[in-house]
């Protein structure tokens, strides 16, 4: 009985480091969509809102790497439950990442929107930035459900992610080029444009802790081709 009671007790742990990983998901992908909605609109309440509840996304990270820390000190897990443990651990570090990277978009949303002479080119943000979500949610869902298949959508979708940063650059010196008033609005744009980049590595990151969870493989680094391989065996 005293074994049974130890392995229910880590169940319920386990599945409790699992719910607070999502809710830490879900606060992050609301940080993203709030900054990018307040780049759009210019609403200066909402991206001082954004900007101060940063500090939750990193309590939330500080509080779930001592949770780790307390179930592999009092639990031991071994195997596939230690990789769930250390997966987690490395999920909570780049979410934590997502979230700097929302504050920084909402900090470049002030700059541009509290001068309004200030000559803002207008370029496509938003399609990317979906992408970057799109591959946010589908991570985070292949963690909950213990499904390593979507990894290959995802870092499908990394390389959307990329082009369009890529696309937007040229998009913003041509800019610069042809008319130097925007030269210090289209610098911000692009220190948005790369958190969106950003944002995306850290989501396809993600997905690929996902497959060392179920696997015990580390796929991270190998490639879009050797990665299809080996989710196939």
């Amino acid at each position: 009985m005293s074994q049974q009671h130890i392995l229910k007790k880590f169940d319920t742990e386990l599945e409790d480091l699992r719910s607070r990983v999502l809710a830490m998901g879900g606060l992050v992908e609301e940080q993203f969509l709030r900054a990018m909605d307040g780049l759009e609109n210019g609403n200066l309440a909402m991206i001082e809102q954004i900007i101060t509840n940063d500090h939750l996304v990193n309590r939330h990270e500080v509080e779930l790497d001592e949770a780790c820390n307390h179930v592999i000190a009092r639990l031991q897990p071994t195997a596939v439950d230690l990789r769930m443990v250390m997966t987690v651990v490395k999920i909570i570090t780049d979410l934590e990442r997502i979230g700097d990277e929302a504050k920084k978009i909402a900090k470049m949303a002030r700059e541009l929107h509290s001068d309004k002479l200030r000559a803002v080119p207008r370029v496509e943000l938003r399609s990317t930035a979906n992408i970057a979500v799109s591959m946010l949610r589908k991570s985070l869902d292949s963690f909950a459900r213990v499904d390593e298949s979507v990894s290959y959508e995802v870092a499908q979708q990394d390389r959307e992610v990329d082009a369009g940063f890529k696309a937007t650059m040229r998009q913003l010196i041509t800019f610069m080029m042809e008319d130097p008033r925007t030269i210090s609005s289209s610098l911000d744009l692009l220190f948005v444009a790369r958190s969106v980049e950003r944002i995306g590595d850290h989501a396809k990151n993600i997905a690929e802790y996902v497959v060392y969870m179920v696997k015990g493989r580390n796929v991270r680094h190998i490639g879009l081709e050797a990665l299809g391989k080996e989710l196939s065996q």
